[in-house]
């Protein structure tokens, strides 16, 4: 499974640890952390070519597909020809 989504571009990210114990003294240093994408799994019928295609990408891009229609924006990030 790919890390990263085609359409927005989303990847892992690195980010700051944060514990309980900041809150009560504001210094303590966790390190850092792997935030991941939210990455899903998503089987989309784009009916101007007539076909499926099943797609990890992050649910932004789900929700730019449901606003401005698959086939625009597959052929936007250059996965239709």
């Amino acid at each position: 499974m790919s890390k990263t989504c085609p359409i927005t571009g989303k990847n892992t990210k690195t980010a700051g640890g944060y514990s309980n114990r900041v809150r009560a003294t504001k210094f303590n240093p966790t390190g850092t952390k792997r935030r991941k994408a939210n990455l899903q799994k998503k089987r989309i019928f784009v009916p101007e070519i007539g076909k499926s295609m099943v797609l990890t990408i992050s649910t932004k891009a789900i929700k730019t597909i449901n606003k401005n229609g698959a086939f625009a924006t597959l052929k936007k990030a250059g996965l239709i020809k």
